[in-house]
């Protein structure tokens, strides 16, 4: 193709950039923010406001990672040079289960940075192509021609004044908060049907200076039920500047306020050690920032009987899950998956990317199952439950009880939740058997030992 627009230039919509580069002779990124190398959100530290939740903590799951280093060969190496953290599940990644540490496997890998090093360093990649152009200005429209979108209408920074950019294709990158229904609705096309999974989630997350700790973990989680069935969730990494990054959070009105001190206060009452000892002996650096999630959501444009020609969409604009799961910035790299494969099969670009919208409901049906499984079981989220909700909410809980103790299952459980397999790899009945045995054991005590009432 002659020339693709992307709107948006966050992750989802730089490695759409990157895909497209192998397909047009130009590709122009249309951002609002300055993130020019001398712009005012150019740097490596400063989130920029086109990604309010740019502050809270990131973590890059081993399918994006993988993925990305294979756009850009030593993406990994790089981003660890300049100060990230490479950590590995078999050694310095602890997971924990109401307190308990989880059993160790080897082999998945997860990159601990703050969201505008990582997104900077991405950005200097893709920006570095030939035939990639970053335009700053805000979407006004889609431009029309026929049965097909045939640009973007825009207004520069400063000024008022509407301009066209012609595309051969147009991607979509700008986020929940797209407005490409009314855009559809501009030029007579129907609005894709939004689905909403209302979560309440809040959190917030803090910077510290501290010393390395005993327990060894260069990244931890940890995962505990109030008496009411909510969870608490907590995330620690390591980060550039020898910094740690720590997110606490929790369901309505159970979120985290914006104190240093309530902060400290949850992490003294997680049950698992690396919060603990960071309330005792970490700095912290300036006041926790937080976040509001209230939904979940996803574009259904599968189900449209009609569509425009020359438009695709990806990243949070066809869905956006609950962020304690880390699914979006690797979704954001199997979305350019899929337009990379859907480039690759020599479409026309006078019909609408049905076949991409198809691969991409894949994507989005696996994400959408883990994390909304998980969702529905809290008391406070309203549903509505599914049939059989009960019996896979049952078995999902036995996966998660039996990967405390039993490596095989903690492997396949983590293969899941990086995005490397499929959600229903762990309904297998050998899967499920193994988990069985594992917890039945767990719940066995020795000879005059107490019974583990924690699983």
């Amino acid at each position: 193709m002659r020339r693709a627009v992307v709107l948006g230039g966050s992750i989802a919509g730089l490695l759409a950039a990157r895909v497209l580069s192998d397909h047009a002779d130009e590709v122009l990124v249309l951002e609002r923010d300055d993130v020019a190398p001398s712009g005012a959100f150019g740097g490596d530290r400063e989130p920029r406001p086109g990604v309010p939740q740019g502050t809270q903590m990131h973590a890059l799951l081993d399918a994006g990672r993988r993925r990305i280093d294979q756009w850009f060969p030593g993406f990994a190496t790089e981003l660890v040079a300049d100060g990230a953290t490479l950590a590995d599940t078999g050694s310095s990644v602890h997971s924990y289960l109401e307190g308990s540490l989880k059993v160790p496997v080897d082999g998945v890998e997860m990159i601990s940075a703050t969201r505008p090093f990582l997104e900077a360093h991405l950005r200097r990649r893709v920006m570095a192509l030939d035939n990639l152009r970053l335009v700053n200005g805000r979407v006004r429209g889609l431009a029309f021609t026929g049965e097909r979108v045939s640009g973007v209408r825009y207004a520069g920074t400063g000024t008022a004044d509407e301009e066209v950019l012609d595309a051969d294709l147009v991607v979509d990158a700008t986020g929940r908060a797209s407005r490409i229904g009314a855009w559809l609705q501009e030029g007579g096309w129907p609005e894709p049907t939004t689905r909403r999974m209302h979560v309440d989630l809040g959190y917030a997350t803090a910077l510290f200076r501290r010393p390395e700790g005993p327990h060894g973990a260069t990244l931890a989680q940890s995962l505990a039920t109030l008496p009411d069935g909510r969870l608490r969730l907590g995330t620690l990494g390591r980060v550039e500047g020898d910094r740690w990054i720590v997110l606490v959070a929790g369901y309505a009105d159970d979120r985290p306020g914006r104190g240093i001190e309530e902060f400290l206060l949850r992490c003294k009452e997680d049950p698992a050690a690396p919060f603990r000892q960071l309330a005792e002996d970490g700095e912290p650096i300036g006041e926790p920032v937080s976040y509001r999630h209230p939904d979940n959501r996803r574009r259904d444009f599968h189900l449209l009987d009609r569509f425009p020609a020359g438009l695709i969409a990806t990243g949070d604009t066809l869905a956006s899950f609950n962020p304690i799961y880390g699914q979006g910035m690797s979704s954001a790299t199997m979305h350019a998956s899929c337009l990379a494969a859907y480039l690759e099969s020599g479409p026309s670009l006078r019909d609408p990317a049905w076949s991409y919208f198809k691969q991409t409901r894949a994507v989005v049906d696996d994400a959408w199952q883990t994390s909304a499984l998980n969702d529905l079981k809290l008391p406070h989220v309203p549903g509505p439950r599914p049939r059989g909700f009960k019996v896979a909410s049952r078995l999902s809980d036995l996966i998660v009880r039996a990967s405390v103790t039993d490596p095989v299952i903690h492997r396949r459980f983590l293969e899941v939740m990086h995005m490397l397999s499929p959600a229903k790899t762990l309904m297998r009945p050998g899967t499920l058997m193994r988990a069985a045995r594992a917890v039945r054991k767990r719940n066995t005590p020795a000879a005059g030992a107490p019974l583990n009432t924690a699983a």
